[in-house]
């Protein structure tokens, strides 16, 4: 078995709780200032689908490490770069009539 545990003994953490027991938590995790956390920016609909489903995958970067919100922030802009061009691929109203004669 193992150098740490001799045999026929069982550690204390691995015993089931004795029915009735509620089970034991687990331990809480140190807190680590550099691990990543939510910055909490709160986001306000633009009224755009694409636009906010792009801000949207910003939260994605939340729980990355720093470097991976890279390729978050350059998914990001490249999805709100694609939504923009399709704003100028749409046609708009068609342009007023001319008031004067054409030559």
């Amino acid at each position: 078995m193992s150098d740490s545990v001799p045999e026929g003994e069982v550690p204390q953490a691995a015993m089931p709780a004795e029915p009735g027991e509620p089970a034991p938590a687990p331990p809480e995790p140190a807190y680590d200032p550099a691990a990543p956390a939510p910055l909490n920016v709160p986001r306000v609909p633009s009224g755009d689908a694409d636009v906010d489903a792009q801000l949207d995958r910003l939260a994605d970067a939340d729980h990355l490490a720093t470097d991976g919100h890279v390729e978050v922030y350059e998914d990001v802009h490249r999805g709100l770069r694609d939504a923009l061009t399709a704003l100028d691929a749409r046609p708009g109203p068609p342009a007023p009539p001319s008031t004067y004669p054409r030559s």
